[in-house]
This record gives structure tokens, sequence and C-alpha cells, in this order.
């Protein structure tokens, strides 16, 4: 998910009927609200068959053990919202129905295994020249794939250039509702207690197709807390921009193509399908869907965990990777007022020359990069044909790679990591690798 270089269109292309409709989801949910009700419920022990409910009902995997499954709590409305936005998000794209004219993928689901982390082969391309994010060239990410009759974007020469790995979408609903105070009691950006950890807020400033209703959104800066460089504010505008980008799927925020502005092509109109290609429904739909999302639970506390967990204190990994985040407010409820057991502080930190890719994102320079989160590791090779693609390009095949790459202000836990008898860093990384 990505930021575009097609200009962003005025307020005018986003009637009040397609901006995030809360009061048609409302009604929506109202509508639903039967739909697992007891009443339906005992159709099945009335029905004269014989079979049972649960020889014809499918037996749903236990929670917490994959990546797209929703909240524990969710009103039945709720749960309908979050059933249509799932097809939203599985939904692949044709030419006929809008993909392209340049795209990267052909649907939300095909980046994201199962929900969680992308794989090497959906790396998305981001470059800029310095400061500049080089939108006359095709910036800030490149399009690598085009229907029959344009051209797919290729790298200019001489741009500093990062591979991003698709992140999880699990659990963003929580990192969305977290309240800014909660991520800003954590910054030190002059690192005023000389612990050489400086954390930072990436304030960025909302597209104006994110209205003030929408958290992250209305008259910015806003404090970034998606993209691996905290770049994004919303999800509203993380959901419209990997439409347009990733997909090239125009909709009613952001209505017109995305094209390679290098093309000798022309290619208006080849894919089709009438702008704009999907209406506001249905991206608020995506929206809701990544909403109620459920993290994975974690593994059961051992006593070797609960060592582990200790040594991960000890080496000051929880400076960044806090254990957790209290939510504020929000209009669903179980998203609200509660501690959010993501391991990270969502702020800016600077890992080193090892891990710089010199270019900027918001207020992020070339050498910081939020704090990835560290759920879902639990689970994450089942998704990943018993791999692990770790760091924000995938480089890392295990947690222990991934913690022996970390420099800059993270150089101290590493080094205290690298330090350990065998048999305690064996205990860190099972408490890491159970999260």
């Amino acid at each position: 998910m990505s930021y575009g270089h097609v200009p962003q269109d005025d307020g005018r292309f986003a009637p009040r009927a397609e901006e995030p409709p809360r009061a048609v989801q409302s009604a929506r949910r109202a509508r639903r609200a039967a739909w697992l009700d007891p009443a339906t419920l005992a159709i099945c022990a009335l029905a004269a068959l014989p079979l049972g409910c649960g020889d014809l009902l499918t037996t749903k995997p236990p929670i917490g053990t994959r990546f797209d499954q929703p909240l524990d709590g969710l009103s039945n409305g709720e749960l309908g919202d979050f059933q249509d936005g799932q097809t939203q998000f599985r939904r692949a794209f044709s030419i006929s129905e809008g993909l392209g004219p340049i795209f990267n993928n052909v649907s939300c689901a095909s980046c994201h295994s199962g929900d969680g982390r992308g794989i090497p082969s959906n790396t998305l391309t981001r470059f800029s020249r310095g400061g500049d994010i080089a939108l006359a060239e095709g910036g800030p990410q490149i399009q690598d794939k085009a229907i029959p009759g344009a051209e797919p974007e290729r790298l200019p020469v001489g741009v500093e250039v990062s591979h991003r790995l698709p992140p999880p979408v699990f659990g963003v609903g929580l990192i969305e509702a977290i309240a800014d105070s909660a991520i800003l009691a954590h910054e030190d950006p002059g690192d005023g207690d000389g612990d050489g950890i400086s954390g930072r807020a990436n304030w960025v400033t909302p597209p104006t197709f994110v209205p003030a209703t929408e958290p992250g959104g209305g008259p910015g800066p806003r404090v970034g807390r998606f993209g691996r460089k905290a770049q994004v504010s919303s999800l509203l505008q993380q959901t419209v921009d990997a439409y347009h980008q990733d997909m090239g799927i125009t909709s009613s925020f952001r209505s017109v193509e995305n094209t390679n502005p290098l093309s000798s092509v022309v290619v208006p109109g080849l894919d089709g399908a009438p702008d704009p290609e999907v209406g506001g429904q249905a991206v608020n739909d995506v929206v809701q869907y990544m909403r109620m999302l459920a993290p994975p639970s974690p593994g059961e506390s051992t006593p070797r965990r609960e060592q582990g967990a200790a040594l991960f204190a000890a080496a000051r990994c929880v400076s960044c990777h806090m254990p957790s985040l209290r939510t504020g407010t929000h209009e669903i409820e179980v998203l609200a007022d509660r501690d959010v057991a993501l391991f990270s502080d969502l702020l800016l930190h600077d890992l080193g020359d090892g891990l710089a890719d010199n270019r900027p994102d918001g207020s992020a320079d070339g050498r910081e990069w939020r704090t990835a989160p560290l759920w879902g590791l639990r689970i994450a090779r089942e998704f990943l044909n018993g791999k692990l693609f770790l760091l924000h390009d995938g480089r890392a095949r295990s947690v222990e790679e991934a913690i022996r790459l970390h420099g800059g202000e993270a150089a101290g836990a590493r080094d205290a990591f690298a330090a350990m008898p065998a048999a305690d860093r064996a205990a860190l990384l099972d408490f890491v690798e159970s999260r």
C-alpha cells in the first residue's frame, strides 16, 4: 500500500454519498441483526433431516490461529460488515472491471498472504531523488505490470530505491484506535534521558479525501502509524491508495487513472471500465473489514518463555518494542479503551546504515523506520510455506537474523543479545517467536 504519483483530486470528486457512509453502515448492521440470532440457529434443530448442525456447518478454526479472523465480541451487524469487507478484500479484478492500466497485483489479498506478511515476489519498489518523490518519473512507487496496450514502469537510473514487503493487515484497527497521546508519551526525539534511543512520531498531512470524521483524518499534521515509516495516518488513505496504486483501481476518492508518465502509449480507457471503478461503499467495506481483523493470540506461557521475556526486557528491546499501548474511544466498542499487545511504540527510530534506504517518507528520513509490531510471528510460517521474511524488505529469514541486522539506536540491544549465552538467546528467541 502506498502513495501514488497521480495528483490528488480536489474535494469535488467525493460526494457525501460516497464518503465513509457511517449511517449506511449502521443501517446495514441493523438489517443483519438477525443473521445469527437464536431463531435463525433454531432452524437447524427443527429441520427434519438425519443430520445435525455439526454436520451442516463448517467448523471454525480456534480463535487466534489465523490472520483473517474477526475480533472477539463484535455484534451481529459488525460481523456482517466484516463478511462484506472480506469479500471485497479477496476480490480479484479483471481488465474489464478496471484493473490497470499499470498495477502490481490483482487484489488486496494477493499481496497479503492470509492477511499476514507479504512474500518477496510481492515486494513493492519505492524510489525518490533525494527528497523529491519523482512524480514525473513514475514515483514514488513502480507499477511493474500493465494490461495489453499499456507500458509497465521501469526504475529510473540514479534514484534511491527502497524495497518494501507488504505489511500484515491483521490488528490494524487496534493500531488505528491507539490514542495519539499513548504514542506521543514515549517520544524522546532529542534523547533527553541519554539512553541512546530517540523515538519520534512521523507527523503527516492526510490527503483531502480523508475527512475529519475518520481516525487520522482532517486537517494535518496527524500522527502517522501505518506503513514501514509510519507515513500514513488513516486506514481509509491506506486502502484508497492500495486500490489506486497497487491495483490501478480508481474510486470515488481517487478517480483519475494512474498511468505511466514516461510512456509513449496513450492509455486512457484501455482498461474498459468507466471511472470511478469502485464506489465509496466498496472501499469502506474493506476499511471496516481491516478494522475488525483480530491479531493472532500469542502462544502459551512456559518457564522458558517467561525467562525469554525477562531477557528481552533486560536487553532493552522493550525500549522500542513496547509490550502494549492503549486505545482511546472508538465507535466499534471492542476497539475502545483496551491494551493492545503489539510490541511496538509506533515511533520512528534510526536503525543505522545497514538498514538505511536513503529515501524519506513524510518527516521520516532515509535511516528511520517505524518499530515493527511483533504480533503474529507464532503462526507466520504456516502461511509462508514454513518461511519467515522479516524487516522492511524481507531480507531476514529468522528472528535472530533480524536482531543481528539492527543498528543505530538498536545497536545496544543487538549487542546485548549477541553477548548472551546460547541458552539465553534461545529463550529470548522462543519468547519473541511465540508472539
